[in-house]
């Protein structure tokens, strides 16, 4: 039996071309994977520290900023109407990617994330930025935990050292922490915002795999659109939320009497809440992003490591100390990230080697 010569150059052909494909696409999805990390990690590390601005200099009002958190949403509205006028032009049938289970599934996420924003506000509103830091980066541990049970996340060598070293430092900053109670504030209130930031840590490390989850039950392809669809979704349901708790509040009326007397001055009262919108938005996009074009584990690092850097700000713009401690933990969170970007590498190496062995394998001929 022969065979035609012809098929045995068109087999591998279309293999080269499948590979090529495949790799066009993984390097798209890098790049946008990188672009989300890089939102991030601007959100990540600013978000805490403008807040504390709004906190230090006279703001007091929880819901208002747990709302400010995520008030920024309307700013999605920008790429996603370029996105609706090429998806026209393209005479496509469906100009919106969002499905009526998934626009129940985002409502009720941005409710826990509304939860999450008022918890982390007022823990913020009585701790320092290095204490909040160092409960925020628990949550890396609940993440890791949630999603092992929820997308069934599993752990390599290096993902388990990242997650174990990232921990660890946030047990070294836990250290000196007793002793970074603000001036004038009561124990009672110290402690206060202490549960509420662990409980903050908790809430949203829960989040990140359930976000996970809805993208592998879409039930359709996940593009960047429908990310930003989502995560519009959350960020209304979590502002309504929270305005529903301001208006129960009262912080209405009392943003007014808050602007006169803020202490930076009115005009730059609105320039704190305007850059809290933008750099929170920053943060939330960059989460959602990163969790579809890797998993919530990452996501959950990436949160890690803006702990250090953020603590090493805290001490620049709010005169912080920097102590052994910190150091320590800086350190330890570098080798943690490193640990994982580099067993990532190395897994993304073998499978790209895999699929270069399958492509040069020849066409097996049986010949009689």
């Amino acid at each position: 039996m022969e065979i035609n010569p012809q098929i045995q150059e068109e087999v591998p052909k279309n293999q080269v071309a499948l590979q090529a494909r495949k790799s066009s696409k993984s390097k798209k999805n890098l790049t946008l994977l990188l672009l989300n990390i890089l939102l991030l990690l601007v959100g990540g590390i600013g978000s805490p520290l403008i807040l504390r601005t709004y906190f230090i200099h006279g703001g007091n009002r929880m819901w208002f900023s747990a709302f400010l958190q995520t008030a920024g949403f309307p700013f999605l509205l920008i790429p996603l109407i370029f996105s609706f006028l090429r998806r026209r032009s393209d005479n496509r049938s469906s100009l919106i990617s969002l499905t009526p289970p998934l626009l129940v599934y985002c409502t009720i996420l941005g409710l826990i994330t509304g939860v999450s924003d008022y918890l982390f506000s007022y823990g913020m509103s009585f701790l320092p930025v290095s204490t909040s830091s160092l409960l925020i980066s628990t949550q890396l541990g609940f993440t890791a935990v949630f999603a092992f049970f929820i997308v069934k996340q599993k752990f390599t060598a290096s993902s388990i050292n990242a997650v174990v070293l990232l921990t660890f430092s946030a047990v070294v900053l836990g250290v000196h922490a007793s002793g970074d109670r603000p001036n004038g504030e009561s124990k009672a209130k110290y402690n206060i915002g202490f549960l509420m930031t662990l409980g903050a840590a908790v809430v949203y490390a829960l989040v990140l795999p359930l976000v996970e989850l809805m993208y592998k039950y879409a039930k359709k392809e996940v593009t960047y659109q429908l990310v930003m669809e989502m995560q519009f979704i959350i960020g209304l349901s979590a502002t309504v939320f929270c305005v529903v708790g301001m208006t129960i509040n009262k912080d209405f009326e009392a943003i007014g009497r808050e602007t006169k007397h803020y202490g930076l001055g009115q005009a730059e009262y609105y320039l704190v809440l305007f850059f809290s919108t933008i750099i929170a938005q920053f943060f939330f996009l960059g989460l959602v992003g990163t969790i579809k074009y890797s998993s919530a584990l990452l996501g959950g690092v990436i949160v890690a490591v803006c702990i250090p850097v953020t603590e090493v700000l805290a001490v620049f713009f709010f005169h912080e100390k920097f102590s052994g401690e910190k150091g320590v933990a800086l350190a330890l969170s570098l080798w943690g990230t490193g640990s994982y970007f580099y067993g990532e590498y190395n897994d993304h190496k073998r499978r790209k080697n895999a699929i270069a062995m399958e492509v040069q394998l020849p066409l097996s001929v049986v010949s009689e």
